[in-house]
């Protein structure tokens, strides 16, 4: 009989609670709003909508957010491994949704913000122009807002990325997954990984200061192949980099390949530096918008990357034995938004 892989301690997560997790779920079903945190089921949600525990309101809401979903919580795909709900015909986008969008942000006191989506294939721009309204509205009401963009492929349609990419946005992120090689097997057969490479050379070519991509470990891909993936993304320009573990939503979902050992995301962490990444996170529970990698990005777009890596080592330094994950998570969490959006899944005890 061929067994699944146990699920190891270091993968699991206390169950989400608390004063500050309740706050921010009952703002976001009063505003009508989504979350890929919720939906992808991520398990760093208690974590990064928890807050600090004696904070006061105002700390909390710019120490603990959501990435906000758009265009509904029915995507027009079907990846093996994402547990957001899938439909041919989802439900026609929410006209009001990007200023609810913008108002809600305006009044948490963010400083940094995730916007993502579900692929709307069933629309003639799959969405571009209500996901860049939706960050115009940002900047209109709160222009100190740097605006993390997630979005899909837009059906390799080039203008589309350029409509997004060109809306005012601080980072432009778009995930290739896995490897070329075991992308049919991972994601959805509209999605390439020579697509998604064009998807973020494009993006930079428009100006983007910051592009970004993730990488899941533990469907079935070999070294070999990790470092093919990586070399094509330096080809493109592609500054930052986030590795984290494929955990199964569900039984329907494929299975769990490996469970990678941190030592291993530590070794992943180096080798992408060394290739010139500007940014690497690296961990089990590493999800592709991760609090880490925003408290760096943010200081990077705002005081340039030299301030940036010097706060990166002076936090190293007092948190010496961290795992593979930039230091600059350590920073003041005042500074940041403290988001995290997934694409890599729940998990169950296979």
């Amino acid at each position: 009989m061929n067994h699944s892989p146990r699920l190891p301690k270091f993968l699991k997560t206390s169950i989400p609670s608390g004063k500050n997790y309740k706050r921010l779920k009952n703002d976001l079903r009063g505003l009508g709003l989504h979350t890929v945190c919720e939906e992808a089921r991520c398990p760093n949600i208690g974590e990064c909508w928890g807050g600090k525990e004696g904070a006061t309101d105002a700390e909390n809401r710019s120490a603990a957010t959501a990435t906000i979903m758009l265009m509904g919580d029915t995507c027009t795909r079907g990846c093996r491994f994402c547990s957001v709900k899938t439909s041919r015909a989802p439900p026609p986008l929410d006209p009001h949704e990007p200023e609810h969008t913008a108002e809600a942000i305006s009044r948490w006191g963010l400083g940094y913000v995730v916007l993502t989506s579900v692929d709307r294939d069933d629309l003639a721009d799959g969405g571009a122009h209500h996901f860049a309204e939706t960050i115009r509205k940002i900047k209109q009401k709160a222009p100190h807002i740097l605006v993390e963009a997630l979005t899909g492929d837009y059906a390799g349609s080039m203008e589309h990325v350029a409509l997004v990419a060109k809306s005012g946005l601080d980072v432009y992120a778009h995930n290739v997954e896995t490897s070329e090689e075991m992308t049919p097997f991972v994601r959805d057969r509209r999605a390439t990984f020579r697509q998604s490479l064009q998807v973020l050379k494009h993006a930079k070519e428009q100006g983007v200061r910051i592009t970004k991509t993730s990488i899941m470990l533990g469907v079935g891909e070999t070294e070999d192949q990790i470092m093919r993936a990586l070399q094509e993304l330096r080809k493109v320009d592609v500054d930052v980099v986030t590795f984290g573990q494929y955990m199964r939503p569900t039984k329907r979902h494929m299975k769990v390949d490996r469970y990678v050992e941190p030592v291993e995301f530590e070794r992943w962490q180096k080798i992408a530096e060394d290739m010139g990444f500007l940014y690497v996170a690296s961990g089990p529970l590493v999800r592709s918008s991760y609090k880490a990698g925003e408290f760096f990005i943010e200081n990077v777009l705002r005081k340039g990357e030299k301030e940036a890596r010097k706060l990166a080592a002076d936090a190293a330094a007092l948190t010496p034995e961290a795992p593979a994950v930039s230091a600059a998570r350590f920073g003041p969490a005042s500074a940041t938004a403290l988001a995290t959006s997934t694409s890599l899944g729940d998990y169950i005890d296979n």
